[in-house]
């Protein structure tokens, strides 16, 4: 009997390697990956310039606390500073961390405004920000709640998309408004261009500050550097993770001077954030989303997958409802069980993801080719197929 705690039900499958959008198992099946780890391993595996960017640090410095300098750290801030909205950067090692921080900033902002009864923030009801206590209180679902109340107050939830329901929410105590771009846990369900854009109007009307979980939607994974540039808006705070180490655990509150004034020496602070180690392999990450086309390609391979699979979904409706996402964050809704559904691809070598509302989740690497799209989309037919007869 194994001694990890069984919070997981894990596959009855271990891997020993992996190559670009492949992993080989210990038994030496080989499985063309379309979870990226969960969104996290947006390189693929063995990037020759992240393994370098981690070999090399690794023999000088993995930890030195944040009591010193890191200039890597300043480095790779600056960096998202200049491809972003934000004007300042912070550290930790994990999404929950970044989204706790953000929630944090949001509360100390109104507090050193004179208005501390300001600290609810509405959320959307089907979202994910964390498994921590405050970040499983501010998505707000049973299933993830359920057995550990008293719930954090201070979270007020609506429906995703409605904007006459978020702002029947704003009262005098709220202090701003949390959502995910497209949500991912809830299903990979995309907010309209123009909702994001009247969220925030709606933030500026009632001086709210206006913060983005783009934990998995950030760092590529729709086709830009950030998923609310595809709304052409501006946010206050962002949250960063999964893709941003590329399989290195790191996290990152991004945000505007405006928004994180607050935020002074011994109002926050992580022991391992920002350690020398991650910010190497972050930076090398950032290295290859900024090359010329990267991005392109990302956007590129996301519309050849969603109209593959449209077509499949058009020719099998008893196995495929729905596609939908964006870039290389893509949803299919399942006619079955997407339990079935995720295990029947497996089997013929397809690694996928399930999420709410009955969807299996596709998340290649973003250095997919089409090669492996069209591989991807051929087992995906075939399982199908199998389900149709």
């Amino acid at each position: 009997m194994s001694a990890l705690l069984p919070t997981y039900r894990p596959a009855d499958l271990a891997f020993e390697r992996g190559e670009g959008a492949y992993l080989y198992a210990t038994d030496g099946r080989r499985f063309l990956d379309f979870t990226s780890g969960i969104a996290v391993n947006a390189l693929g595996y063995s990037h020759p310039k992240l393994v370098s960017a981690l070999t090399e640090q690794g023999g000088k410095i993995w930890h030195c606390s944040n009591l010193f300098r890191i200039p890597d750290q300043e480095r790779l801030a600056g960096r998202l500073v200049a491809n972003s909205f934000a004007d300042r950067a912070f550290f930790c090692n994990s999404g929950a961390e970044a989204v706790e921080c953000g929630i944090k900033m949001l509360r100390k902002y109104h507090d050193d405004n004179g208005d501390p009864e300001r600290y609810r923030i509405i959320c959307a009801e089907n979202a994910f920000h964390g498994r921590t206590l405050t970040t499983i209180s501010a998505g707000g679902q049973p299933k993830h709640t359920v057995g550990f109340g008293p719930l954090v107050d201070g979270f007020d939830h609506v429906a995703f998309g409605n904007l006459n329901e978020l702002r029947m929410a704003i009262t005098h105590e709220t202090a701003g408004i949390l959502l995910e771009p497209v949500l991912g846990e809830g299903g990979i369900i995309v907010a309209e261009p123009q909702y994001l854009r009247d969220v925030r109007a709606v933030a500026d009307e009632f001086g709210l500050l206006l913060f983005f979980d783009e934990v998995q939607t950030g760092m590529g994974r729709t086709g830009k550097l950030f998923a609310y540039e595809h709304a052409d808006v501006t946010p206050d705070v962002i949250a960063l993770a999964k893709g941003l180490g590329g399989g290195f655990p790191i996290g990152a509150c991004l945000a505007t001077e405006r928004a994180a004034v607050g935020m002074t020496a011994g109002t926050h602070g992580s022991t391992f954030g920002g350690n020398p180690l991650a910010m190497a392999v972050a930076n090398a990450v950032l290295d290859v989303m900024l090359e010329p086309g990267f991005l392109d390609h990302v956007a590129a391979a996301g519309k050849k997958l969603q109209s593959a699979l449209a077509r499949i979904a058009a020719e099998y409706p008893k196995a495929i409802a729905e596609v939908r996402g964006l870039g290389l964050l893509i949803g299919v809704k399942c006619a079955v069980p997407n339990t079935d559904f995720q295990a029947a691809l497996r089997a013929k070598g397809l690694l996928a993801a399930t999420a709410g509302d009955n969807v299996v989740r596709l998340l290649p690497p973003l250095i997919v080719g089409e090669s492996e799209i069209a591989e991807a989309c051929a087992m995906i037919e075939e399982t199908c197929a199998e389900i149709a007869a």
